[in-house]
């Protein structure tokens, strides 16, 4: 097997801003797994601020201590090669993320199968939610029309810049969107647990679904403490990379639910672990997605079709491109993910 990577940075049609971050393009390095005539695709998104993750570092992890792992393995060894991928580095996940999928997607395509399909489905639809970005109360209720108007009707308002002004962009939100779409609240780490509470319990009249990550990620007392005090289900995100974490999570009772992310995690086989963890303790789990393109979000869309969650999950971010960098693979209608119906992830190469 052949490892090739692409950089690729991606133009996004509207800035994407939380409060951690604030972009215009998505950048990534998409990997290239080839075995004789088939071509199996991976992502490794670049997440500074979650992951610690570079473009530059996942190329030499993945150019070095993984492709060394790989190196003489036959094209039948998936259950070996996903271990040597995890064991090949420290950390490195959206690095192992990308190979991981990548070796999915050969597996598959050797099969004559979608990646759905060979993760056991045969649902080729799935639904995410679509966020509004961190901004000033009108731009975001404005945002929430447009959304609405592009056939969305789960909204992720992103807070946590600004406790005190947090009120009332939910309130201008929500009276925006009027009363039935969901609307689910994203602080991305931004608030102190006091403020937590404050701005959940003055807004849950706004019929929220879910809070994600209100607090630090390693605040798990602090959000269990959240948690005891509100309403809301709370969503673990940052909080949770592997199955480790996601045991503290559990024995703090700091959350309701978990975001799995492949990037987080190390790509579908860890993710899948996740999942089941979830399952088997109580706990309820969405499958999201970092600032990344239709290779890693068509891997994200196919697990949930594998793995049904608890909610609609949150994988919008390859609709946020100006245009895909691959041709082939997922495509959007409105909050409907459509899934290939062509080989592993249907990506048939890089867009011309």
């Amino acid at each position: 097997m052949k490892l090739t990577t692409h950089l690729v940075r991606a133009p996004l049609h509207t800035p994407f801003v939380t409060a951690l971050r604030s972009t215009t393009h998505a950048e990534s390095l998409l990997v290239e797994l080839t075995d004789g005539d088939l071509t199996g695709w991976g992502e490794a998104p670049q997440v500074w601020k979650v992951t610690g993750d570079s473009i530059a570092g996942s190329q030499a992890c993945i150019e070095g201590p993984i492709a060394t792992a790989l190196d003489g393995l036959g094209p039948d060894d998936l259950t070996e090669a996903l271990r040597r991928v995890q064991g090949a580095a420290v950390g490195n996940f959206a690095a192992k993320d990308a190979v991981d999928v990548a070796l999915h997607d050969l597996a598959a395509r050797r099969r004559g199968q979608t990646l759905h399909g060979f993760l056991g489905s045969t649902v080729d639809v799935v639904r995410t939610d679509v966020t509004l970005s961190v901004g000033d109360a009108d731009a975001l209720a404005e945002a929430g029309r447009a959304r609405l108007a592009d056939g969305f009707d789960v909204l992720k308002l992103k807070l946590g810049t600004d406790a005190a002004g947090d009120i009332e962009r939910v309130r201008r939100v929500r009276d925006a969107i009027g009363p039935v779409p969901r609307l689910r609240l994203d602080a991305n780490q931004g608030w102190t647990r006091r403020d937590a509470v404050k701005v959940i319990q003055a807004v849950e009249d706004c019929d929220l679904e879910l809070v994600e990550q209100p607090v630090a990620a390693a605040d798990l007392e602090g959000m269990a403490w959240v948690r005891d005090r509100v309403g809301t289900p709370i969503l673990a995100d940052e909080s949770v990379f592997g199955v480790r974490d996601l045991v503290n999570v559990i024995r703090h009772g700091a959350a309701d639910l978990v975001n799995v992310k492949l990037a987080k995690c190390g790509g579908l086989a860890p993710a899948r672990t996740l999942l089941e963890v979830a399952r088997e303790h109580g706990i309820g789990a969405i499958v999201g997605c970092m600032m990344e393109g239709h290779v890693g979000v068509g891997a994200a869309a196919a697990l949930v079709s594998a793995y049904p969650t608890v909610a609609v999950n949150d994988l919008d971010a390859a609709w946020w491109l100006r245009a895909a960098p691959v041709a082939g693979g997922i495509r959007y209608e409105g909050s409907l993910i459509r899934l290939p119906s062509g080989p592993g992830l249907g990506v048939t190469g890089l867009s011309a």
